[in-house]
């Protein structure tokens, strides 16, 4: 299998999945998906226009207003999302072939992490028994007191181009366990996986409305959010569109989660090996050719180490095979866009203009003359407050980033916008502990890049709002009512 060999593994990319049926849009306009490692166009589907979103809206509204699914049990919807599981688990190949071709990452990966899908859908199911939806409570007045969690009603879960498959996992799973009903639009770059899981629920035979699927452009996307009928926006990308609607969102107390950028810091302690956390860090940098928000990026360093890691990082990391996503010999694919590609290019322009020393990288690959390409790039003695190591780049450039002591690297793994990742790498555990409950982020690893969707997973500061993965991902999606009552009824 190779980069140009793939077509989309679709059967309605012509349609819009609306109210349980693949309907025709309302209108005439495509939008074209380009595969990441040939620059060939690999699929079309149809741009949904306003009246596509209030067709959605409306079916997912009737579905949790009059529809069965927010009245069954959440045993009877864990059947649901077993069925899901089960087809999640058949699809598999088909979503590593489509995550690969749209943003690039490297098959042999794409294929390993395919299983973790279903086990997301089977992790919900499994809830159904043991989450506390209704708990008893004593009242100031009154018998009894009953604590109810239900449903938030319509939800707009919106997800990114970088990683499809397991955004939708993260998101829809909780949202139909708990009743909600939920519009899912993807990215324009990226709308296949969602595709395949619109086939998912219909084979499954999910109530009509339940879920419904569409991809459209920012400005008709801006409308779904806007839409009076949707109680919830789920949300995951940069934090600049965060902001935007987070802002409208607050315009109309619509509740929503925002899951956004990083600028995560690895803190590497005197104590630890450069050559270790250098081979360490450039093995998952290149994951997704750096496309992850939770990216390991600033390497926060003591200055008298700091050439050391430099050299360290620049052979590790610059010693990557970048190539043919599908080749097994392959380490780091392509980037999943050549708008990407032209805004790591940017970066790596300004960091060379503000002074930064350029290690290893910095360019295409000259072996290379088709797909979305860029080598893996180091930049030494780099000042926190330049552009590189304050605006997230999205790609596989890393900043090492020198510091006077232990509390000072703190403070700059602080100093910025974003809080969703972070590491720190030291022989000593306790330290480890004492670094990580001071670092302000959402998650802290301990020598390595770590995050657990299974705990929970998202940002301090402008990293976003809320939480996805685990238990506290049912939050989200859930209204607290407080029942007061003269006598317990039947539950």
């Amino acid at each position: 299998m190779t980069a140009s060999s793939q077509s989309a593994p679709l059967h309605h990319p012509d349609r819009l999945f609306i109210d349980g049926v693949w309907t025709a849009p309302c209108g005439p306009n495509k939008i074209d998906v380009f595969n990441s490692g040939t620059e060939e166009l690999f699929v079309s589907v149809p741009e949904a226009q306003e009246a596509d979103i209030n067709r959605a809206v409306a079916a997912a509204r009737i579905a949790f207003d009059h529809g069965p699914w927010p009245r069954l049990s959440a045993a009877e919807r864990a059947k649901y999302l077993r069925a899901i599981a089960r087809e999640m688990q058949a699809r598999g190949d088909d979503l590593a072939q489509i995550w690969t071709t749209e943003s690039g990452v490297i098959h042999s990966v794409a294929k390993a992490r395919s299983p973790s899908l279903a086990g997301v859908f089977s992790y919900y199911a499994d809830l159904a028994d043991t989450y506390p939806f209704v708990e008893e409570r004593k009242p100031g007045s009154g018998n009894v007191g009953l604590l109810v969690r239900e449903p938030v009603g319509v939800v707009a879960a919106i997800i990114p181009w970088n990683g499809p498959s397991i955004n939708i996992a993260w998101k829809i799973a909780p949202a139909l366990l708990t009743g909600c009903t939920v519009v899912l639009k993807p990215a324009p770059e990226a709308p296949a996986a969602a595709y395949v899981f619109a086939e998912i629920c219909e084979k499954i035979g999910l109530p009509a409305g339940v879920v419904n699927v569409l991809t459209a452009d920012r400005e008709v996307s801006e409308l779904l959010v806007r839409h009076p009928d949707v109680d919830k926006v789920s949300f995951t990308g940069s934090t600049a569109a965060g902001r935007r609607i987070g802002s409208i969102c607050g315009e109309r107390i619509a509740r929503c989660t925002l899951e956004l950028g990083g600028k995560s810091a690895a803190v590497i302690l005197d104590d630890y090996d450069v050559g270790t956390a250098a081979e360490t860090i450039s093995k998952m940098a290149g994951f997704l050719t750096g496309q992850v928000c939770s990216s390991l990026t600033r390497i926060v360093v003591t200055r008298k180490r700091h050439d050391a890691l430099l050299d360290a990082l620049s052979t590790s990391f610059g010693a990557l095979k970048v190539g043919d996503p599908f080749d097994p010999a392959t380490q780091m694919g392509p980037l999943a866009m050549s708008r990407q590609r032209e805004r790591v290019e940017h970066y790596i322009e300004r960091g060379k203009a503000e002074g930064a020393t350029l290690a290893t990288g910095g360019g295409r690959p000259r072996h290379l003359n088709r797909g979305f390409y860029i080598e893996p790039t180091v930049f030494g003695n780099v000042d926190n407050h330049s552009t590189v190591a304050r605006e997230e780049i999205f790609g596989p450039v890393l900043t090492v980033i020198p510091a006077d002591n232990e509390a000072n690297a703190i403070d700059i793994a602080n100093d910025t916008i974003y809080g969703l990742n972070a590491s720190v790498f030291t022989n000593d555990v306790d330290r480890a502990y004492a670094v990580a409950r001071r670092l302000r982020s959402g998650t802290v690893g301990h020598n390595s890049f770590r995050t657990d969707f299974s705990i929970a997973f998202g940002g301090f500061k402008q990293s976003g709002i809320g939480r996805e993965g685990g238990t506290e991902g049912l939050l989200p999606f859930l209204e607290t009512k407080t029942v007061i009552l003269d006598a317990m009824p039947a539950l």
